[in-house]
């Protein structure tokens, strides 16, 4: 089970995530994404790409561990429920919402490119209840219609696909353009699927606004460390102003002790925990 979800991407549920609404959910707003840079130029500090197949299954499970108590983020593409954060129904590897936009922009994704699918007649019946945390139209039909597509290679691709889209890469080219490494990158990462992009400060790109005041990154002349801690403090502020994320132990028991540590290389083995519940990847 999720214990916990990142804001609402929609207008209807928060005023702060509609201000975050400016550019719609795909991707950070134009000024916040830069584009891929070469991999000699791309980290300027401590080394590291997290979009490497090795650094990017990490990132997986440690984003599994706290979403979903689990290492195996590949069984999580069946996942549905609503877990009563009034965005609907969450579900799959990177906790795609109903009520949020963008499960409909991945089923929507899906469908284009395969049109007769267990989830295409739902399609109206998930515009209508965007924004909002019903179920209308959707229910034990819809539930079930989820968990088969997703024992398809298809649906499977389709949620990697607005994984990266949305989410993983927008973070670790954001990451790069700062000059951060491989711990830095997934610390922006794991601050993009909790709070969404955007520029509001319960945003992933107010978050970084308010560490950019306190600390400049390598890409600046800063310090990646000092920069690092300044950014985690700025997320911790934003995760207590709402209840569904006020436990802050996946910064403080886990990307804090590997910062401390000095392992911005995010290299293995780790040893981490999450909610009190250890972790270890080899």
């Amino acid at each position: 089970m999720r214990k916990t979800m990142r804001p609402t991407l929609v207008a209807g549920l928060t005023a702060a995530s509609a201000l975050a609404l400016v550019f719609s959910t795909p991707a950070l707003s134009a000024a916040a994404v830069p584009a891929p840079l070469a991999a000699s130029a791309s980290v300027l500090g401590s080394g590291g790409d997290l979009a490497s197949p090795e650094k990017k299954e990490i990132a997986m499970q440690l984003v599994s561990s706290a979403e979903n108590s689990s290492l195996d983020w590949k069984k999580q593409y069946s996942y549905i429920e609503d877990i009563g954060d009034g965005r609907g129904y969450t579900a799959g590897i990177i906790g795609f919402c109903s009520g949020t936009g963008d499960m409909l922009e991945l089923v929507q994704a899906y469908t284009k490119s395969v049109p007769d699918n267990p989830l295409a007649k739902f399609l109206p019946a998930l515009e209508k209840v965007n924004g909002s945390d019903s179920h209308e139209g959707l229910g034990s039909a819809f539930e079930s219609a989820w968990k088969e597509a997703a024992g398809t290679e298809e649906f499977q691709s389709a949620q990697n696909s607005e994984r990266d889209r949305v989410y993983f890469d927008p973070a670790v080219n954001q990451g790069k353009s700062d000059g951060l490494g491989a711990l830095g990158q997934f610390v922006y990462y794991d601050a993009i699927v909790m709070h969404g992009p955007g520029t509001s400060s319960d945003s992933f790109g107010g978050i970084r606004d308010a560490a950019l005041s306190k600390a400049k990154p390598p890409a600046q002349g800063g310090d990646e460390t000092a920069y690092l801690k300044a950014f985690l403090d700025a997320r911790k502020v934003v995760m207590k102003q709402e209840e569904a994320h006020a436990d802050t132990s996946r910064v403080d028991t886990e990307q804090l002790v590997f910062l401390n540590d000095g392992n911005l290389d995010l290299h293995t083995p780790l040893k981490w925990k999450v909610y009190g519940d250890p972790y270890e990847i080899n």
